[in-house]
């Protein structure tokens, strides 16, 4: 097979991998705070013993990045086990919504009146989860709470872009992303640390779970990600990536049946869409 062809596989795996998270994570019976520790340390380990790069280039600048990560990593973990997979994963990708207003203020990156057309498509998309009739489940025992940290990983998701896009300004050094990843997962270990423990008991499948989560989940999915970007054009891979929130509800439904509300599917569509339609224009320009 070509070099593209093959990038193309790896980066279908690394998004199949991201999209099992939300099942993953609702299927440990140790609590979020235990889940989101050991996966990110977990994590940090297979991440530094697969990918090279992630073992050089560490520099103090990587701390903002490393904490907006660690952030993520942990929200997105306490989110799943509050409300829906589905809910969490299409809050999390109103990411490109928050960088149109923290580019221009910290990177000084102007926008454009697609931009703005973009944003309003967000918003509209957003606005169907207030509307929706979130029902209470096993899987989902507190859905508001868990769409406001859900909603709050986007904020920070989209910190984890801006500082990634400062800390590569006047470098080609491509490995300082994945040092970061390593930096982001360390700190989601030691600041979840306290909160998980102590740990009274642990099944064998939580330890099963709690390693596919840091070793396969995350680890492996990175480096297929990684391996596949270096072949595959911006807006082909930015596409093939986005099957990860289309597929992660699908998951949580055929693992544990959950069924996330119309309007909050309607929701996400529409920002899947337009995140679509604005990369697609980008990549064109």
């Amino acid at each position: 097979m070509s070099h593209r062809t093959t990038s193309r596989f790896l980066l279908l795996a690394a998004a199949v991998l991201f999209s099992t998270g939300g099942a993953a994570i609702k299927a440990a019976t140790v609590t979020g705070w235990q889940v989101a520790c050991f996966r990110s340390g977990i994590a940090a380990l297979a991440i530094l013993a697969i990918v090279p790069g992630a073992r050089r280039g560490w520099r103090p600048r990587m701390a903002l990045a490393g904490l907006t990560y660690a952030a993520t990593l942990i929200l997105f973990v306490l989110a799943n086990r509050l409300t829906t997979a589905a809910n969490t994963i299409f809050l999390q990708s109103t990411a490109p919504l928050y960088l149109l207003i923290i580019g221009p203020l910290l990177l000084k990156e102007p926008v454009k009146r697609s931009d703005i057309i973009f944003a309003g498509a967000v918003g509209v998309g957003l606005s169907l989860f207030f509307f929706a009739r979130e029902h209470t489940a096993a899987t989902a025992p507190d859905p508001f709470t868990g769409n406001l940290l859900a909603l709050i990983s986007g904020v920070t998701w989209a910190g984890v872009v801006a500082s990634l896009r400062w800390l590569g300004r006047g470098t080609r050094d491509a490995a300082a992303a994945s040092a970061t990843v390593v930096v982001g997962n360390l700190m989601a270990f030691g600041i979840s640390l306290p909160m998980a423990l102590p740990i009274s008991s642990v099944s064998a499948s939580d330890v099963g779970v709690l390693l596919y989560l840091g070793m396969f989940q995350v680890g492996l999915a990175y480096w297929c990600m990684t391996r596949g970007l270096r072949h595959v054009p911006a807006f082909e891979a930015a596409t093939l990536m986005l099957i990860e929130p289309v597929l992660n509800p699908v998951w949580a439904w055929l693992v544990h049946g959950e069924r996330p509300a119309t309007l909050a599917i309607a929701g996400g569509s529409i920002i899947l869409a337009s995140t679509l339609v604005s990369t697609w224009r980008k990549s064109r320009a």
